[in-house]
């Protein structure tokens, strides 16, 4: 296969992380870039080996810069996806875009068109369809293995201390100026169901909120700083505990705590805890995404899907439970559990291991799936090889914008 030439617009986590993928292959090649923060973008450049000229400062200069590579992949904040796509989507590239595609129907809409405007491929990395898997669980309910899917049932456990990290401390805690949480976290789980399904529901309804992460629900004691807490010790969401550990585990030095300091000693630690948004008390923040969110979905052949996201649990591989009319599959995200009505027998399916939930760990082999998919499809033209193009994405982040209309107005939506 040929080598893919590639355009980073955003070096940050995803999208170093989905370059690394390209690069550590074999297949792609890392030809320019841009990137806002100066030492990231140092960094990427040295490590891509992307020379100085075509290291830039904003995505806008990457495009006038004209074509360069076969394809782009665009990691930029979520309200910074719009114009880039759109703009290197018209100079031809084919476009990786991390998810969610935008914060609005309008703008995803404009990605979307201008993705088929200009014939070029979009893939939103949507990387749970491209896990070991989720591969397998696909291929068992279209062989018929629990005959017609009837219900689903889906957990997402976030985790507490990712919650404090991304949704209460981070980038992603405020719907305005990033997106609602069901956007910018589970718009991955809405849209693997309903790959599951083959099709989009009809009716949807929607519950939850900010249950904990409030001033009132503070400790007697709390400070507004973990640094300078008399509770710090015994709290679930120390940053002291959480960032500190990290240190001493390699594996955790890129994600979460390259995200708070370049500087991986305790004193670099510290000194963002006492300076920066990572070490603020998760009671004493600006945040006001949900912790807790149920979603539930009516199909037009009577099946239904409830889907909960939840904070409050351990961080683990999605859980998922379907129930078909011969059978019945119980998912953990590393085995699936076969019972088959016919024959009363339990069948466990082992998936072959392909790492852990989490960012760092690459999705349970998510990304590496959707990256070697993404450069296979551009460096054959077979837009085939991928598991979901624009039009599907976009039906997909429809849904989540309806979930939240749903929970906002406490009715039900019915979707087109």
């Amino acid at each position: 296969m040929p080598e893919v030439t590639l355009v980073l617009a955003g070096a940050g986590i995803r999208g170093r992380s989905y370059a690394r993928h390209a690069v550590a292959a074999g297949s792609g090649r890392v030809v320019a870039l841009a990137e806002p923060d100066p030492a990231r973008r140092a960094a990427a450049a040295e490590e891509f080996a992307v020379p100085p000229d075509r290291a830039y400062a904003d995505w806008s200069e990457l495009v006038a810069a004209g074509r360069l590579a076969d394809a782009a992949i665009v990691a930029t904040q979520d309200r910074q996806h719009r114009d880039p796509a759109v703009a290197l989507a018209g100079l031809g590239y084919h476009v990786l875009l991390e998810k969610p595609m935008a914060p609005t129907e309008a703008e995803s809409a404009e990605i979307a068109e201008a993705a088929e405007r200009n014939g070029v491929m979009l893939a939103v990395c949507h990387v749970l369809r491209y896990t070991p898997y989720t591969r397998t669980l696909k291929r068992l309910l279209d062989d018929g293995a629990i005959g017609r899917l009837v219900s689903v049932q889906h957990l997402e456990p976030v985790g507490w201390w990712h919650q404090a990290h991304s949704f209460v401390r981070g980038n992603w805690r405020r719907s305005d100026t990033s997106a609602p949480m069901l956007l910018t976290k589970s718009c991955h789980d809405i849209d693997w169901l309903m790959y599951l399904f083959g099709r989009s529901p009809r009716r949807v309804s929607s519950f939850g909120g900010l249950s904990h992460f409030r001033p009132e629900s503070a400790p007697p004691g709390a400070g507004d700083r973990c640094t300078d807490c008399a509770v710090e010790s015994t709290c679930p969401y120390s940053a002291k505990r959480l960032y500190l550990d990290c240190l001493a585990d390699p594996d955790r030095h890129f994600w979460p705590l390259s995200v708070v300091t370049g500087d991986l000693t305790e004193e670099g630690v510290m000194t963002a805890l006492r300076t920066g948004p990572y070490g603020r008390c998760v009671y004493a923040c600006d945040n006001d995404v949900v912790d807790h969110q149920v979603v539930a979905m009516e199909f037009d052949d009577g099946a239904t899907c409830s889907f909960t996201m939840s904070a409050f649990t351990p961080m683990g591989h999605r859980r998922t439970r379907l129930l078909g009319t011969h059978g019945y599959l119980d998912g953990d995200g590393t085995t699936l559990t076969h019972v088959d009505f016919r024959t009363g027998e339990d069948t466990v399916v082992g998936i072959r291991e392909a790492g852990g939930p989490s960012a760092d760990d690459g999705h349970g082999g998510g990304d590496e799936g959707l990256v070697d998919a993404f450069l296979s499809a551009v460096a054959t033209g077979d837009a085939g090889l991928l598991a979901s193009d624009a039009a599907t994405s976009l039906a997909s982040h429809r849904v989540v914008w309806a979930a939240e209309e749903a929970r906002t107005t406490g009715t039900v939506v019915t979707l087109p």
